[in-house]
Protein backbone atom coordinates (compact mmCIF):
# COMPACT_ATOMS: atom_id res chain seq x y z
CA UNK A 1 0.00 0.00 0.00
CA UNK A 2 2.73 2.53 0.41
CA UNK A 3 4.94 1.06 -2.31
CA UNK A 4 1.51 2.06 -4.70
CA UNK A 5 1.14 5.46 -2.33
CA UNK A 6 4.98 6.05 -3.37
CA UNK A 7 4.55 5.46 -7.08
CA UNK A 8 1.26 7.68 -7.57
CA UNK A 9 2.66 10.59 -5.80
CA UNK A 10 6.04 10.09 -7.92
CA UNK A 11 3.98 10.12 -10.73
CA UNK A 12 1.51 13.17 -9.89
CA UNK A 13 5.27 15.13 -9.19
CA UNK A 14 6.65 14.14 -12.36
CA UNK A 15 3.28 15.18 -14.30
CA UNK A 16 2.94 18.47 -12.59
CA UNK A 17 6.44 19.40 -12.88
CA UNK A 18 6.31 18.74 -16.62
CA UNK A 19 2.97 20.79 -16.46
CA UNK A 20 4.95 24.16 -15.04
CA UNK A 21 8.09 23.37 -16.91
CA UNK A 22 5.78 23.70 -20.42
CA UNK A 23 7.19 26.50 -22.05
CA UNK A 24 7.45 27.44 -25.56
CA UNK A 25 10.29 30.00 -26.37
CA UNK A 26 9.26 32.33 -29.10
CA UNK A 27 12.81 34.02 -29.60
CA UNK A 28 16.39 33.04 -29.11
CA UNK A 29 17.73 36.79 -29.79
CA UNK A 30 21.03 34.99 -31.45
CA UNK A 31 23.01 35.40 -34.50
CA UNK A 32 21.57 32.32 -36.13
CA UNK A 33 18.27 33.60 -35.27
CA UNK A 34 18.42 37.06 -35.91
CA UNK A 35 19.40 36.16 -39.60
CA UNK A 36 16.12 33.88 -39.82
CA UNK A 37 13.53 36.33 -38.64
CA UNK A 38 11.47 37.53 -41.15
CA UNK A 39 11.22 42.10 -41.74
CA UNK A 40 8.00 42.68 -41.94
CA UNK A 41 6.81 46.51 -43.88
CA UNK A 42 9.41 48.91 -43.35
CA UNK A 43 7.66 52.28 -42.53
CA UNK A 44 9.41 55.16 -43.48
CA UNK A 45 12.59 53.13 -43.33
CA UNK A 46 13.84 49.70 -41.14
CA UNK A 47 13.96 50.25 -37.31
CA UNK A 48 17.63 49.85 -36.12
CA UNK A 49 18.39 46.30 -34.14
CA UNK A 50 21.19 45.34 -32.31
CA UNK A 51 22.19 42.15 -30.37
CA UNK A 52 22.84 42.21 -26.47
CA UNK A 53 22.76 40.18 -23.23
CA UNK A 54 23.07 40.63 -19.79
CA UNK A 55 22.43 38.48 -16.34
CA UNK A 56 19.14 37.46 -17.74
CA UNK A 57 19.75 36.19 -20.91
CA UNK A 58 20.18 38.11 -24.42
CA UNK A 59 18.13 40.49 -25.74
CA UNK A 60 17.55 42.80 -28.83
CA UNK A 61 17.76 46.53 -28.96
CA UNK A 62 15.53 48.49 -30.76
CA UNK A 63 16.28 52.11 -32.16
CA UNK A 64 13.65 54.30 -34.58
CA UNK A 65 13.71 57.84 -35.25
CA UNK A 66 10.84 58.41 -37.45
CA UNK A 67 10.83 55.03 -39.33
CA UNK A 68 9.83 52.03 -38.38
CA UNK A 69 9.75 48.47 -39.38
CA UNK A 70 9.15 44.79 -37.25
CA UNK A 71 11.18 41.38 -36.72
CA UNK A 72 8.87 38.31 -36.87
CA UNK A 73 8.72 34.08 -37.26
CA UNK A 74 5.63 31.73 -38.23
CA UNK A 75 5.08 29.77 -34.75
CA UNK A 76 2.25 27.83 -34.11
CA UNK A 77 1.32 28.22 -30.78
CA UNK A 78 -1.15 25.88 -29.15
CA UNK A 79 -3.41 27.87 -26.81
CA UNK A 80 -5.27 24.81 -25.22
CA UNK A 81 -1.54 24.14 -23.86
CA UNK A 82 0.31 27.34 -23.05
CA UNK A 83 -2.13 30.25 -23.19
CA UNK A 84 0.10 32.78 -21.58
CA UNK A 85 2.76 34.88 -23.25
CA UNK A 86 5.21 36.27 -20.97
CA UNK A 87 7.36 39.41 -22.01
CA UNK A 88 10.01 41.22 -20.57
CA UNK A 89 10.81 44.62 -22.06
CA UNK A 90 12.19 47.54 -21.01
CA UNK A 91 11.78 51.28 -23.13
CA UNK A 92 14.81 53.56 -22.35
CA UNK A 93 13.36 56.58 -24.43
CA UNK A 94 9.93 56.84 -24.93
CA UNK A 95 6.92 58.62 -27.09
CA UNK A 96 5.23 60.72 -24.56
CA UNK A 97 2.60 63.29 -25.59
CA UNK A 98 1.20 61.56 -28.87
CA UNK A 99 -2.35 59.85 -29.02
CA UNK A 100 -1.42 56.34 -29.40
CA UNK A 101 -5.00 55.66 -30.84
CA UNK A 102 -4.93 58.50 -33.62
CA UNK A 103 -3.55 57.85 -37.13
CA UNK A 104 -0.73 60.59 -36.38
CA UNK A 105 0.05 58.98 -32.89
CA UNK A 106 -0.33 55.43 -33.85
CA UNK A 107 3.23 54.59 -32.67
CA UNK A 108 4.98 52.33 -29.48
CA UNK A 109 8.87 52.21 -28.16
CA UNK A 110 7.80 48.44 -27.66
CA UNK A 111 4.87 46.36 -28.94
CA UNK A 112 4.32 42.59 -29.57
CA UNK A 113 1.91 41.34 -32.19
CA UNK A 114 0.03 37.70 -32.01
CA UNK A 115 -1.33 36.66 -34.90
CA UNK A 116 -4.22 34.00 -35.98
CA UNK A 117 -4.58 33.31 -39.53
CA UNK A 118 -8.22 33.64 -40.59
CA UNK A 119 -8.13 33.32 -44.28
CA UNK A 120 -5.81 33.16 -47.54
CA UNK A 121 -4.28 36.89 -47.11
CA UNK A 122 -2.73 38.97 -44.60
CA UNK A 123 -5.39 41.14 -44.48
CA UNK A 124 -7.75 38.70 -43.28
CA UNK A 125 -5.67 37.84 -40.23
CA UNK A 126 -6.71 38.74 -36.77
CA UNK A 127 -3.83 39.88 -34.33
CA UNK A 128 -3.13 41.41 -30.94
CA UNK A 129 -1.02 43.92 -30.26
CA UNK A 130 0.39 44.11 -26.99
CA UNK A 131 2.06 47.41 -26.60
CA UNK A 132 4.33 49.12 -23.68
CA UNK A 133 2.50 52.72 -23.38
CA UNK A 134 4.19 56.32 -23.13
CA UNK A 135 0.72 57.89 -22.59
CA UNK A 136 -1.86 55.41 -21.13
CA UNK A 137 -2.26 53.05 -18.35
CA UNK A 138 -2.33 49.10 -18.28
CA UNK A 139 -5.30 47.41 -19.58
CA UNK A 140 -6.65 50.06 -21.71
CA UNK A 141 -7.36 49.33 -24.95
CA UNK A 142 -8.87 49.99 -28.53
CA UNK A 143 -8.97 48.96 -32.30
CA UNK A 144 -6.29 50.37 -34.75
CA UNK A 145 -6.64 53.35 -36.14
CA UNK A 146 -5.89 51.64 -39.51
CA UNK A 147 -7.23 48.09 -39.33
CA UNK A 148 -10.00 46.89 -36.58
CA UNK A 149 -8.65 43.45 -36.94
CA UNK A 150 -5.96 44.45 -35.21
CA UNK A 151 -6.18 45.59 -31.49
CA UNK A 152 -3.87 47.27 -29.38
CA UNK A 153 -3.65 45.82 -25.64
CA UNK A 154 -1.51 48.08 -22.99
CA UNK A 155 0.42 45.69 -20.77
CA UNK A 156 3.18 47.92 -19.62
CA UNK A 157 3.48 52.04 -19.73
CA UNK A 158 6.60 54.15 -19.06
CA UNK A 159 4.03 56.53 -16.61
CA UNK A 160 5.11 53.89 -13.89
CA UNK A 161 8.26 52.23 -15.59
CA UNK A 162 10.94 54.26 -18.01
CA UNK A 163 13.98 52.61 -18.45
CA UNK A 164 13.42 49.82 -16.00
CA UNK A 165 13.08 46.02 -16.84
CA UNK A 166 9.43 45.19 -16.74
CA UNK A 167 8.16 41.68 -17.03
CA UNK A 168 4.45 40.73 -18.05
CA UNK A 169 1.89 38.22 -18.70
CA UNK A 170 -1.45 37.96 -20.87
CA UNK A 171 -3.73 35.08 -21.40
CA UNK A 172 -3.79 35.45 -25.45
CA UNK A 173 -6.61 32.84 -25.64
CA UNK A 174 -9.12 34.85 -23.62
CA UNK A 175 -8.03 38.27 -24.96
CA UNK A 176 -8.69 37.23 -28.34
CA UNK A 177 -12.01 36.15 -27.36
CA UNK A 178 -12.39 39.41 -24.99
CA UNK A 179 -11.12 41.43 -27.61
CA UNK A 180 -12.15 39.62 -31.04
CA UNK A 181 -14.94 37.65 -29.91
CA UNK A 182 -13.45 34.47 -31.51
CA UNK A 183 -12.50 31.38 -30.15
CA UNK A 184 -8.90 30.68 -30.93
CA UNK A 185 -6.67 27.64 -30.28
CA UNK A 186 -3.86 28.34 -31.72
CA UNK A 187 -2.13 31.50 -33.25
CA UNK A 188 0.61 31.57 -36.34
CA UNK A 189 3.12 33.87 -35.65
CA UNK A 190 4.73 36.67 -33.14
CA UNK A 191 6.42 39.73 -33.93
CA UNK A 192 7.92 42.71 -32.36
CA UNK A 193 7.81 46.18 -33.55
CA UNK A 194 9.40 49.29 -32.34
CA UNK A 195 7.87 52.75 -35.02
CA UNK A 196 8.05 56.46 -34.91
CA UNK A 197 7.05 56.94 -37.81
CA UNK A 198 3.65 58.41 -37.45
CA UNK A 199 5.00 60.95 -34.70
CA UNK A 200 8.32 61.90 -36.21
CA UNK A 201 10.10 60.87 -32.63
CA UNK A 202 12.90 58.84 -31.54
CA UNK A 203 12.05 55.54 -29.43
CA UNK A 204 15.17 53.38 -27.60
CA UNK A 205 13.52 50.08 -26.66
CA UNK A 206 14.66 46.41 -25.35
CA UNK A 207 13.36 42.61 -26.10
CA UNK A 208 13.63 39.90 -23.52
CA UNK A 209 12.66 36.34 -22.70
CA UNK A 210 9.43 36.35 -25.15
CA UNK A 211 7.87 32.97 -24.55
CA UNK A 212 4.70 31.42 -23.93
CA UNK A 213 3.54 28.97 -20.52
CA UNK A 214 0.85 26.87 -19.33
CA UNK A 215 -0.01 29.39 -16.32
Amino acid sequence: MKINFFIISFFLYLFSSNVIAENVTVFDFTKNEFKTLKVGKKYKGETIWTLGSNENGNFIKAEAEGKGSGLGKEVLIDLLKTPYINITWKVEKDLSGIVENSKKGHDYAARVFVIKKTGSTALSNRAINYVFSSNNEVGKNWHSPYTKKSIDYVLSTTKNNLDTWVTVKANVKKDFMKLHGIEVLDISGVAIMTDTDNSKLKAISYYQNIYFSAE
